[in-house]
């Protein structure tokens, strides 16, 4: 009974702590998202990085375009997040053998890898549409100078037909694209942080407000929902704590088993 006693409230804590980091979980693995038929999601696409039409996460954009243009979107990708990048492109009723591609570039314009995903796909002739799908690699908080890591910051995404044949050149095509992202937690977590997401006018508005100044050149303006590094709560802090509960658990336990039941009965209390 004393035992039950001495574990009942480290028992009660860690119930708490994992209920706590149920919550989380549940939260983080499910996909951003935005009801159908968003009147706010944008209906074209740009013609360069400079030009790309901005989205948020969880919109459906939609865009009217020619066989052999290049269309572009940008959206903002904060740390801990996995995104998945996938577009629709509806092709005429009569047009020959087609394969399309999407590309996906960070702040700095470098192109990123999928991990997986169909990021280009031929369409046969007589095709109605072609279905397009990248899965990035996390991104990352912090990464070293050297590596091509996924940073938090804007997103650019290229839509593109390979080698088009004279006779589709021109023809018209209508493009959908949608991103959502996965919630990778505290898996992701790294030591350090970027001191500003790779955002096209960021460093300018920065030095504005440090000037006071109210002129400033903004060429981006998007950014996540909870602002940028919102992820700096992830549930590795959460299994930490469950960590020194069990730890504290585990002292207690064995304290109280090589502790014993007292003094023997059979021997004098002054032997």
């Amino acid at each position: 009974m004393r035992t039950s006693r001495v574990l009942s409230g480290p028992l009660l804590a860690l119930g708490l702590v994992l209920g706590a980091a149920a919550a989380p979980a549940a939260a983080d693995s499910t996909p951003s998202a935005s009801p159908s038929g968003d009147s706010s999601a944008p209906t074209e696409a740009g013609t360069s990085f400079r030009t790309a039409t901005e989205i948020d996460q969880g919109q459906t954009a939609t865009a009217s375009g020619s066989a052999g243009d290049y269309l572009y979107w940008s959206f903002p990708a904060d740390s801990g997040q996995r995104p998945t990048v996938k577009a629709t492109v509806k092709l005429p009723e009569s047009h020959t053998t087609q394969t399309w591609q999407i590309d996906v570039y960070d702040g700095l314009r470098r192109r990123q890898a999928c991990q997986y995903g169909a990021q280009t796909r031929t369409a046969a002739q007589g095709t109605a549409s072609v279905e397009l799908a990248c899965v990035l690699r996390t991104v990352r908080a912090w990464s070293e100078p050297w590596a091509d890591d996924p940073l938090p910051g804007t997103y650019y995404v290229r839509l593109t037909v390979l080698g088009l044949k004279a006779a589709d050149l021109g023809l018209p095509v209508h493009a959908e694209l949608r991103v959502d992202s996965k919630d990778i937690g505290g898996a992701a977590a790294v030591d350090g942080s970027l001191a500003k997401p790779l955002v096209p006018g960021i460093a300018v508005t920065s030095r504005a407000e440090e000037d006071d100044s109210s002129a400033s050149a903004v060429l981006s303006s998007i950014e996540p929902d909870d602002g940028w590094a919102s992820g700096w709560w992830s549930d590795r802090w959460v299994w930490t704590g469950i960590g020194a509960v069990l730890a504290a658990l585990a002292g207690i336990g064995g304290y109280t088993l090589t502790r014993g039941s007292g003094h023997p009965r059979q021997v004098p209390p002054g032997a």
